[in-house]
């Protein structure tokens, strides 16, 4: 017979970034556990709110199975004594014992029958454990130095086998069938079972999918929109407000909520003088609310909180909520009006005073080493200048403040104080791309400082040794590069990698490699093939990748590869130093000349062509001719003639890096 298992981690507010990794980290555990004891069965659902993490399975045998081991005793050569002592050992008499041959000789053995124990024994021994082995960030103390760690302190556990409590306790808790419901919405104490689980937390104010949240989130903010009577002014007949999509802020406020509900708000319209980006930054960084814009994309004096409870029938937390914004709006403006006295060329001597990193000095030598790169690059005087002002707004007390605006306030203020427009552009873009998805600085100004900006960090840092390990990149040098590589191929921006020691350049084909294969969804085969041949040219690399791709599919590609791979391994193993003058007098007549005639003939046209015409003159030169010609001169002849076909081909890809199913003939 099999039963269900529900496990609820019951704690105080977890923040909301952590909860996705932990309740995956909690399913491979138990599913694992599973496996490894043998009591079957998988896991059929993750979920999770900030006060609780659950994990419910399906299909857990009520039993552990029996098993034998087999347990070696003394060599067979120790004699009648040691097969005795080893009996009484296992609980039984000599006649029962085995022979086990090993590489060591033979050796008394048993199969020892090991009778299987009931799962929820197993499951009250490994939980605890199970549960501390959960990894996070960071974790803490709750009763005292040298007790259990967690993330939170655990308030309660529910751990439940088919119908009967798993007896187990934690850091004071003894698991239960008893959940707790929402602070405000629900009781303390709410008894459950696994069939009625979900419905118990809901009626207790708990939604516990986090889909259903994510959805509720969404229904509500439709219906606030659609709603004109909501709405603290009135709008013209046939307009429209739509919440400015956020799909990161959305994910945030499903894991900070149990019960969510939107509210809409407003503010005064005046604010609207101030750059939307403020606005919108100040909204969903600090308030964590939904920006509103009406139907031509423009922002509106209206903003959607969502709170983690049913109601607001006296409208008391949107008015707190209009509060605090108005206060914070109220700062941005200060700042504004504040920044605007000072002139972004007149902060540079501050950036002496900011440090960008101990071991590499401050940001105003950072700018320098930018500066200098630009130039390097064949940047305009548009994106000299914005070079030497990017980095300026960290000076100002808008960024101080705000500080996910650096970059964008410095390009909103230089273009407030009569800077051109391509320099304005250039440094409100110059940290793009920000994420994997997000996209390069749109003009060419802002391709190069955003490049050298990165590309310095990546040199500067890899000089003084902080080199990304593991899970540590405190300097997001692996987004640095790879917005490198991405604004050098989809910018189209000539680069040369300048400067690289070993580690970065392995650092950075590890990074390009990972781009054309896990982005581009180039073949891993092709993308090493064609990085054989160089890659410190993306843009050169992008050509020869999407050219190797468009072939792989003729019938000539994988047989042509196949021999590139025979050609390679003919020259490794006679130790082909290099290629000497070919000698066209050497050449017997037929296959061997066909094949050179070929190779000149074919010189220059499209790869697709060449591999056609060639591939039937290759072939037939490894049918009819011998390359380890007894005479030396004719050999190294025609190891001159291949190694000069491979080279040709090489400046491509190195098409012996190509998987085959074509069987390699024997040299």
């Amino acid at each position: 017979m099999s039963l269900p298992f529900l496990l609820e981690i019951g704690t105080e507010e977890i923040p909301d970034w952590m909860i996705p990794p932990a309740i995956n980290h909690l399913r491979d555990l138990l599913q694992d556990l599973l496996d490894r004891t043998k009591v079957a069965g998988t896991i059929s659902a993750v979920d999770a709110t900030p006060r609780r993490l659950v994990l419910q399975a399906e299909g857990l045998t009520e039993r552990q199975p029996d098993s034998e081991e087999l347990v070696l005793g003394p060599p067979k050569s120790a004699g009648s004594g040691a097969a005795t002592g080893f009996a009484k050992k296992m609980g039984t008499t000599p006649d029962q014992l085995g022979t086990e041959t090993t590489p060591r000789g033979e050796y008394f053995s048993f199969k020892k029958h090991l009778k299987g124990q009931d799962t929820i024994a197993i499951l009250a021994v490994e939980l605890p454990q199970l549960i501390l082995k959960i990894p996070w960030p960071k974790t803490m103390y709750w009763n005292g130095k040298g007790s259990e760690r967690f993330i939170r302190p655990i308030r309660w556990i529910v751990a439940l086998f088919g119908e009967s409590v798993v007896p187990f306790e934690l850091a004071g808790i003894h698991a239960s069938n008893i959940t707790q419901g929402h602070r405000l919405l629900g009781k303390s104490e709410v008894p459950v079972t696994i069939a009625n689980f979900e419905q118990q937390l809901e009626t207790n104010g708990v939604i516990l999918s986090a889909s259903k949240r994510r959805e509720k989130i969404l229904e509500g903010i439709i219906t606030l929109l659609s709603d004109a009577a909501l709405l603290s002014e009135p709008r013209p007949e046939g307009s429209v407000l739509n919440v400015r999509p956020d799909p990161a802020l959305l994910e945030t406020l499903v894991y900070i909520t149990e019960f969510p509900t939107p509210i809409l708000g407003g503010f005064d319209s005046q604010f609207l003088e101030l750059p939307s980006e403020v606005l919108v930054t100040v909204m969903r960084h600090h308030q964590k609310y939904f920006s509103v814009e009406d139907e031509k994309g423009n922002l509106a004096p209206h903003f959607i909180a969502v709170m983690n409870t049913d109601s607001d029938p006296e409208g008391l937390v949107r008015d707190g909520n209009e509060r605090g914004l108005r206060a914070r709006f109220n700062d941005a403006r200060f700042f504004w009006q504040q920044d605007q006295k000072r002139k972004l060329e007149a902060r540079l001597e501050d950036l002496k005073t900011v440090t960008f990193q101990a071991k590499l000095g401050s940001y105003f030598e950072k700018t320098e080493r930018v500066v200098a790169l630009v130039k390097q690059l064949g940047g305009s005087p548009d994106a000299q200048r914005a070079a030497l002002l990017a980095k300026c707004d960290l000076t100002t007390d808008m960024v101080k403040e705000f500080t996910d605006l650096q970059g964008i306030v410095g390009g909103l203020y230089a273009k407030a104080q009569g800077e051109p427009e391509e320099v304005g552009s250039a440094i409100y873009e110059h940290y793009k791309p920000l994420s994997m998805d997000g996209e390069i600085p749109a003009t060419e100004s802002g391709r190069v400082v955003a490049l050298a900006d990165k590309w310095d960090t990546l040199t500067s840092c890899f000089n003084v040794g902080m080199v990304p390990t593991g899970s540590r990149d405190p300097f997001a040098l692996r987004r640095a590069a790879q917005g490198v590589v991405r604004i050098v191929i989809e910018g189209q921006v000539k680069f040369d990698f300048p400067g690289m020691n070993e580690a970065l350049r392995e650092f950075m084909r590890d990074r390009i490699e990972y781009y054309f294969r896990d982005v581009r969804s180039f073949a891993y085969d092709e993308v090493r093939a064609c990085m054989a041949a160089g890659w410190t040219d993306l843009i050169d690399l992008e050509s020869r990748l999407k050219r190797v791709q468009a072939i792989r599919s003729t019938p000539d590609f994988e047989p042509i590869a196949a021999s590139f791979k025979r050609i390679k391994n003919i020259l490794q193993q006679a130790q082909f130093s290099g290629p000497g003058e070919l000698r066209a007098d050497l050449l017997d007549p037929g296959p061997e000349l066909e094949l050179y005639t070929e190779i000149r003939r074919t010189d220059g046209q499209p790869l697709e062509s060449r591999i056609a015409a060639l591939r039937p003159k290759v072939d037939l030169f490894f049918d009819k001719v011998l390359v380890n010609a007894p005479d030396e001169a004719v050999r190294r002849n025609r190891l001159t003639l291949l190694h000069n076909l491979l080279t040709e081909f090489s400046e491509i890809a190195d098409f012996s890096e190509i998987v085959t199913e074509t069987k390699e003939p024997k040299n």
